[in-house]
């Protein structure tokens, strides 16, 4: 008896910090427009802020980058290129929605007063995400960047990130 209730003890430490960290964004984040410090990139359209003491993801709205963890070209280039832009700054969320992987998904501007979602369509490191966005000022901004061949433009062939991630056919020998 007595070692079921340790048991049961235990567990509930062990996902308490879970369950604070949802709870926190649940009740803080009710405001459309927050303010946090980046603390890491994970890639092009991906990071993490801290926010009242709780790390938060972000997904950057109305963009898709190239897959920097499935080596597509400029991957690498994309995380850097936002690293650039806002890494360890304090930045301002416009908070819109979950997706599905309990990521925020916003639009942030930097301490430069720059919409980040913008500037890496601009840089080249980014594609308009027209499955999720109807934004004709994101639709433009990509225009731009192809005809001034920007960032992954430069390439022959660019493929976006949605198409990278489609399971690739297996040749049979």
């Amino acid at each position: 008896m007595q070692m079921g209730k340790i048991t049961t003890l235990f567990l509930l430490l062990l996902i308490q910090p879970f369950l604070q960290k949802t709870e926190l964004q649940e009740l803080n984040l009710k405001n459309q427009t927050f303010s946090a410090k980046v603390v890491r990139i994970m890639d092009g359209d991906t990071m993490e802020v801290l926010y009242q003491k709780t790390p938060i993801k972000i997904r950057l709205a109305h963009i898709d980058c190239p897959e920097k963890r499935r080596s597509q070209p400029f991957g690498n280039n994309a995380k850097q290129a936002l690293s650039d832009l806002c890494f360890g700054q304090y930045v301002i969320i416009y908070r819109q929605k979950y997706d599905r992987y309990r990521r925020l998904i916003a639009v942030v501007k930097n301490q430069k007063k720059q919409i980040l979602n913008q500037e890496m369509i601009r840089q080249g490191m980014a594609w308009h995400y027209k499955k999720y966005s109807t934004d004709a000022g994101y639709a433009q901004l990509e225009i731009t960047a192809r005809k001034n061949k920007a960032g992954l433009w430069r390439d022959a062939n660019p493929i976006a990130p949605w198409d990278w991630r489609k399971p690739k056919p297996k040749l049979h020998v």
